[in-house]
């Protein structure tokens, strides 16, 4: 019999496949939520770490081979299971960040087994993986709008983007949204350790201009 408390996320982007998979889960005691796509799986992680990840692997946006690496990196205590009809048998694809593979079109009895060989579940985290902390990155040259910016990693979904910060001031934290998934991230910036922290310190008030939809605060 299935832990009844186990919570399970289902993430395809199917809508059957979710409904269906879903309403059966439930039935047999498992608390489910779902997910159409892996940057919708990552807004319901934010809200609550489930035990179970069951992802489909091929969906448009982020796909499950990319959720499952950011799950594994970001939540290392969930257990995960890959789906997919395009892989036979019930060896985990390689290059997969998954537990277990449940291949789609196979029983639900195969699916339970699946859950039920999984490794025992360890104690549930109280809090959410944080990702409130600060991210550094060194200001780079001029791109190709001619203006500073910065490379930005998004702690939430691990994707990188060029962040413009003009003449942001170093050592004081700022906030900006990640362009893929959209979630807020906190950012310091550090000059390459080719350049003296005097300079930066010497730039008159006019060059001091803060970057519009960025809230500065004071890093302590």
């Amino acid at each position: 019999m299935p832990d009844t408390t186990a919570r399970l996320l289902i993430v395809d982007d199917e809508p059957s496949i979710r409904t269906s998979m879903s309403h059966v889960l439930t039935e047999i005691g498992y608390g489910v939520r779902t997910a159409n796509d892996g940057f919708a799986a990552l807004r319901e992680l934010r809200q609550e770490v489930p035990d179970i990840v069951l992802s489909d692997l091929n969906m448009p946006g982020m796909s499950g081979f990319e959720l499952l690496t950011v799950v594994r990196r970001r939540f290392p205590a969930v257990h995960t299971i890959a789906m997919s009809g395009a892989f036979q048998g019930d060896e985990v694809p390689s290059g997969v960040a998954a537990d277990a593979f449940y291949q789609k079109g196979s029983s639900i009895g195969s699916l339970l087994r699946i859950m039920e060989a999984l490794p025992q579940m360890e104690p549930r985290a109280a809090q959410l993986c944080s990702t409130t902390e600060p991210v550094w990155v060194e200001r780079a040259e001029h791109g190709s709008s001619g203006l500073p910016y910065a490379m930005i990693e998004c702690p939430e979904c691990l994707r990188s983007f060029p962040q413009p910060v003009g003449s942001l001031l170093c050592l004081i934290l700022y906030e900006a949204s990640c362009v893929f998934c959209r979630s807020s991230i906190r950012f310091v910036i550090v000059e390459p350790a080719d350049r003296a922290a005097s300079q930066v310190l010497q730039r008159k008030p006019a060059e001091r201009e803060q970057t519009p939809a960025i809230q500065p605060q004071f890093y302590y």
